[in-house]
């Protein structure tokens, strides 16, 4: 008898399926009590960056995810519509004139993050996971690192260790070690490992650290 081939692509998932379904249940429980409680705080925001004539509150952007599928990505306005006129940037400067207070202080406790809830609600993202990324930059690094599909295995998430310690990648030397760190997550992540990081993301943003 012949043996079948199996042409399945290496795992590289620490986690077995039954803590994914766990994870999934996790990431909708969280996101709709989330959007329950804060959609005041979010209407309010909404109203005060229309107010600021700076363009429209929420701007959505195409970023790839699980399995390398693109999706739309929902955020709050925090720079100037014209803030890539000339081409996609690494993480825009927030200290021009192109962001207004408001969209700096969003920025920098990366509160401009919150209708990603709605993402994560419709299962494009995860609470925990790599930060979605554009086709546009993932091509750049992959100049220099060629392991970066490996975490097209995980939908990409709101926060991340990268997120918390190694801040906006705003160089190419950052978003490698981002890739690391993602790549480090993914072979060996647990749900007790995404609740620390819950946890540690939820105490940044209450002490209003800046990360």
């Amino acid at each position: 008898m012949n043996r079948k081939e199996n042409n399945a692509p290496e795992s590289h998932d620490a986690m077995n399926a039954t803590q994914r379904a766990v994870k999934r249940i996790i990431d909708i429980t969280g996101s709709a009590t989330a959007l329950l409680f804060l959609w005041p705080l979010i209407l309010v925001l909404i109203v005060m960056l229309k107010l600021q004539h700076n363009g429209p509150a929420i701007f959505s952007q195409e970023r790839i995810g699980k399995d390398g599928k693109p999706f739309t990505i929902y955020k709050f306005r925090t720079m100037s519509k014209d803030s890539e006129k000339d081409g996609p940037q690494l993480v825009p400067h927030t200290e021009g004139a192109a962001s207004t207070d408001l969209e700096r202080f969003l920025r920098d406790h990366h509160l401009d993050e919150l209708p990603q809830l709605w993402n994560v609600l419709c299962g494009d993202m995860s609470i925990v996971g790599p930060r979605p990324e554009r086709q546009f930059f993932i091509e750049k690094i992959m100049e220099h690192d060629s392991r970066y599909p490996i975490i097209y295995e995980m939908r990409p998430g709101l926060t991340s260790e990268a997120t918390l310690y190694n801040g906006y990648t705003d160089t190419m030397e950052k978003m490698l070690k981002r890739l690391d760190m993602d790549i480090h997550y993914l072979e060996t992540r647990s749900l007790m490992g995404d609740f620390k990081i819950m946890a540690n993301t939820a105490l940044s943003i209450v002490s209003g650290k800046k990360f």
